[in-house]
């Protein structure tokens, strides 16, 4: 039994802990990974889910779990060794929906109880479903599935079998961060429901369209939402009529009527990306996270609103520099919480609806970590929300926070057999001062019993993104206490080009990769190196993707400072990096448009690293992945054909079933030892 299971793995867990106390690539593994937690309509209780890894198997599985927001027992919600996800409670509260495989192996909906119970399978579409949402008057559920529209060229000319893997392509975005278009798009279904059972025939709502919704690759439920009364459905979809899709970041919002099978483009002339419809619970507003500038996938992350007696659309949240994210409201619509970036870190909000109140938004938290998934229920003093905390030294567990007072409590701690035993680094927030005059946030990373009096080697962690703030996060690669542990410190800046310090600090970055963010990151160790206890003839730099692409660039631009390199699937040539990339608007506007143009934006000659080579003389680790599609595998062979022929010390790390990111089991740990392997040899 899963009960069983469980206790086995925490016990083992234990063991672990209690015979080391630093922390290694295997142990960082053998973490649950808490996500996705969902309050109970009367916000009693609280579904999540946890993710474990079996190392030997080299794949991961999701099981649920169920609690109480004042920090009740954890137990499951399922003896079984499936893999589930996504539990949804159902309207009414007596259910809760979630996905996992069916005999074929298919994913679909399925039920149960919350105590366990009367586990059902809800739907039984062929090939499976991706995600799934209940009508609020629960007479109607929606479902996303994919839909084969596309013909392979075997299929065009049946003659011709053996053509299998051959593509006949007209248009860009044929592949996707990881992998090449399927022939199949992502449609979304509605159909009639009642008791648990599925009543009549599901309705394809986007019927013979070649558009995906909820977009691809990484869009989910959020994107799709039912009104109130049952007799609309929005949803976030790319329709891109005569124009390609790898140029442009143009999502809008559709309000589909159930009745009439009328779509209506709620957001016509707003061309940046526009996601995740919220209904106020009374159906009276409709909310939207909106990005204002074309092709820029980083904008600010507007809040819009839409007033549907009026049918008026305005920004609701002005004067306010930062994102809006993760949208919930109180049942009575008169309040809503939501999540921003602020300082590197993620905060929780809140904003009172009523016009008379002096000031709508309110700050929450004011932690030095990330609260990065939120959910709301109930209204007024008693209103039940829970968050998922993480920070560099603790992995995700849920919290809740009180809304009288805003006191947050944990409420589990599935991660403590695990890790409650390794000694823990140490991490400080200092202030820098930029070669413009600037301030400039540096997260610095301490060992396990730092002693001022002794000296250590050093890493500058570059970001990648390039606007992805290095915030609060507890990744499970690019893991700062795994580094800490090893006996380095690191320094980790909020350079040019990162949100969360407001949108003039987070644009800079355009057409100026090579620039100033390149002095701000030299900038931060720079200072941090003049402490007595760095060793400044033992400082190493890493990164990926743009952050890889700062470790090519400094390679050639360094002045002596470093002794050695690490870059994962770094951008190396900024001119076939633009020929190759899939989301070319996000080229296009960084670098400030294609190599070709006259006269040429100046990024291709004055911060391409291929440019610098010449310089290159510091022992550098390539790491590359045959499936990275974002940053095509040639950056990374470039590079090193470069690095071996002008006879630098160099070593290439290559993944070929891996994308952007390396997620298997085994691979991260080979990518852990070749990485600490690397490291340790030129700075230890």
């Amino acid at each position: 039994m899963k009960t069983i299971k469980l206790l086995g793995m925490l016990v083992c867990l234990s063991s672990i802990s209690l015979a080391q106390d630093v922390l290694t690539p295997e142990a960082l593994w053998k973490i649950g990974r808490v996500s996705d937690p969902r309050l109970s309509p009367d916000g009693s209780k609280v579904v999540f889910g946890v993710r474990t890894f079996d190392i030997a198997a080299n794949k991961g599985q999701g099981d649920l779990y169920i609690t109480t927001p004042n920090g009740g027992a954890v137990t499951p919600l399922l003896n079984s060794s499936g893999d589930e996800s996504s539990a949804r409670w159902r309207p009414d509260g007596k259910k809760i929906g979630y996905m996992t495989a069916d005999a074929n192996g298919d994913s679909q909906l399925w039920e149960i109880n919350p105590d366990g119970s009367d586990k059902q399978q809800i739907t039984f579409v062929t090939g499976g479903i991706n995600c799934f949402g209940y009508a609020p008057s629960m007479n109607q559920l929606w479902y996303a599935a994919d839909v084969k529209l596309d013909k392979k060229p075997s299929e065009i000319y049946p003659d011709l079998p053996k053509t299998e893997g051959a593509r006949i392509i007209d248009g860009l975005m044929f592949r996707h961060w990881n992998a090449w278009h399927d022939y199949a798009y992502s449609h979304i279904f509605v159909t009639g429901y009642s008791a648990g059972k599925i009543n009549g025939e599901a309705k394809d709502i986007l019927l013979n369209e070649k558009w995906d919704a909820p977009t691809g690759p990484f869009g989910g439920d959020e994107q799709v939402a039912f009104s109130p009364d049952g007799k609309t459905l929005a949803y976030t979809c790319e329709k891109l009529w005569g124009k390609d899709d790898a140029m442009s970041t143009n999502t809008e919002i559709y309000l589909y009527d159930l009745t009439s099978g009328k779509t209506t483009n709620l957001t016509e002339g707003m061309n940046g990306y526009d996601n995740d419809p919220v209904w106020s619970p009374d159906g009276k507003m409709l909310l939207w996270h909106s990005m204002e500038t074309p092709g820029y996938e980083s904008d600010r992350n507007r809040l819009f609103a839409y007033d549907v007696t009026s049918k008026v659309k305005k920004e609701l949240i002005t004067n306010f520099d930062y994102n809006v994210d993760a949208v919930q409201f109180t049942s009575d619509s008169k309040k809503f919480y939501f999540l921003s970036p602020i300082n590197a870190t993620h905060q929780v909000f809140s904003f009172d609806l009523n016009p008379k109140a002096k000031s709508p938004i309110k700050q929450l938290t004011f932690d030095q970590a990330d609260y990065n998934e939120l959910t709301v229920a109930g209204m007024g003093n008693s209103t039940k929300i829970v968050t998922a905390r993480v920070d560099m030294t603790m992995p995700s567990e849920l919290y809740s926070i009180n809304a009288a007072d805003n006191k947050v409590t944990k409420i589990t701690n599935v991660t403590d057999p695990a890790w409650a035993k390794f000694n823990k680094a140490t991490i400080k927030k200092r202030m820098v001062k930029t070669t413009d005059g600037k301030e400039e946030l540096v997260w610095v990373i301490y060992p396990p019993d730092f002693d001022p009096t002794k000296k250590y080697p050093a890493l500058l962690f570059c970001q990648g993104g390039p606007q992805s703030v290095v915030s609060q996060t507890f990744s499970y690669r690019w893991n700062f206490s795994l580094m800490a542990a090893q006996g380095y410190i690191i320094v980790a800046p909020n350079r040019r080009g990162l949100p969360s310090f407001g949108e003039a600090w987070n644009d800079q970055i355009q057409g100026d990769w090579g620039g100033q963010p390149m002095k701000d990151l030299l900038a931060a160790i720079d200072e941090v190196s003049n402490e007595p206890y760095v060793d400044k003839s033992r400082l190493g730099a890493v990164g990926a993707s743009y952050g890889g692409f700062s470790v090519y660039w400094l390679a050639g631009n360094h002045n002596k400072r470093f002794k050695t390199f690490i870059s994962h699937c770094g951008v190396f040539n900024l001119e076939s990096e633009f020929a190759c990339t899939e989301e070319l608007f996000f080229a296009n506007h960084d670098l400030e448009g294609p190599y070709w143009n006259t006269p040429q934006p100046k990024s291709y000659n004055a911060f391409s690293p291929n440019r610098f080579v010449k310089n290159w003389d510091t022992p550098i680790l390539v790491i590359h992945n045959e499936k990275d599609f974002r940053v095509p595998l040639n950056q990374g062979i470039e590079a090193f054909t470069a690095a071996q022929m002008n006879n630098v010390p160099s070593r290439f790390l290559y993944f070929p079933d891996e994308g952007h990111w390396v997620v298997k089991p085994q691979n991260s740990i080979l990518w852990q030892r070749v990485y600490f392997d690397w490291l340790d040899k030129y700075l230890k």
